[in-house]
């Protein structure tokens, strides 16, 4: 890569394209494509094709996407999969179609089976059903990452699809109908705390365990993998290590200062019972997430309370 080259960040707004600017752009990388929805609605397919046409962007990082919890998932199953699959088509051709160099895709952890051996390899993939709660848009993506390999063997394309853990950090989404469990227990024990609330409800039992990743890790995972010229295996990035619902909410609550019990409804879903990524390949490439949890935790919750206390609302816009 050059650091003049044209790179397209697809979904910038969002929590990791919001860290990818920040990390290419402090590696030096200055030509960096970014449009809003309102500027470049990536579900168009003729938008997104006039787009590569005119500006010939050099280097793709697809992180655009309909992104949400497992309410917001159960609500809107269309939604999900509709926008998810058009968004990819339309990056992921266009791109082909005028001559990008390298492509990264995010994938997801949810594209892994429900059942499955721990921690979590990437030829895995499709080996039993995933998880029926996020199901349309881990399909959505699982056809993502097909479709860079198919691109890939046809048209000899150098698209790479990546599988993140699950993402936080400043400006994560903290909409409580949207958000992931890790930024929707910052709010809520945040909350809980001002309010003097002597319990913290939690959906499910609290054992399903989970991987954290730092976005600004991320972020620099990707710029690793984009310089890496060949480079197109399907590849997961992890924290590697995983904590349970019950030890995150312990640490909430002492990030937050929150000092009440938690109660946990068991009514509620718990989603699939473990979720770790395999990390040996980015281990043998000499990459390693840099960020603790609770580090990462604190910087959250930071962040949050400058936005809380600005007026803002701590809901980060669809990526």
């Amino acid at each position: 890569m050059d650091k003049n080259d044209k790179v397209f960040i697809a979904g910038h707004k969002g929590l990791a394209g919001d860290s990818l600017v920040r990390t290419f752009s402090a590696a030096g990388y200055d030509n960096l494509l970014l449009r809003t929805r309102p500027e470049l609605n990536l579900e168009d397919q003729a938008a997104v094709d006039r787009f590569f046409a005119a500006e010939r962007p050099d280097y793709v990082v697809l992180a655009a996407a309909k992104v949400g919890g497992i309410k917001h998932n159960s609500s809107f199953p269309a939604d999900f999969i509709r926008a998810n699959l058009y968004i990819t088509a339309n990056v992921i051709e266009s791109s082909r179609r005028h001559g990008v160099k390298r492509l990264i895709f995010f994938g997801s952890s949810c594209m892994y089976p429900k059942v499955c051996d721990q921690p979590m390899r990437e030829e895995m993939l499709m080996t039993g059903p995933m998880e029926p709660t996020s199901l349309p848009y881990s399909t959505a993506k699982l056809a993502g990452t097909v479709m860079c390999q198919a691109y890939n063997r046809q048209h000899g394309t150098q698209f790479l699809p990546i599988i993140p853990a699950t993402l936080y950090g400043p400006g994560d989404n903290f909409n409580p109908d949207q958000s992931h469990v890790l930024p929707a227990l910052l709010k809520r024990a945040h909350e809980a705390r001002i309010a003097g609330t002597p319990a913290l409800k939690i959906w499910g039992s609290g054992k399903p365990r989970r991987e954290f990743l730092y976005a600004d890790d991320l972020a620099g995972a990707a710029l690793f993998l984009l310089e890496k010229d060949g480079y197109t295996d399907l590849t997961n990035i992890g924290a590697g290590a995983d904590v349970s619902i019950r030890e995150l909410a312990e640490a909430v609550c002492e990030v937050t200062g929150y000092r009440g019990r938690l109660e946990f409804d068991v009514s509620q879903p718990d989603g699939a019972m473990r979720k770790l990524l395999d990390t040996s390949k980015m281990d043998s490439l000499g990459w390693k997430a840099k960020t603790p949890l609770r580090e990462g935790l604190e910087r959250t919750y930071a962040w949050f309370l400058k936005e809380h206390s600005s007026g803002g609302t701590g809901a980060r816009k669809e990526a």
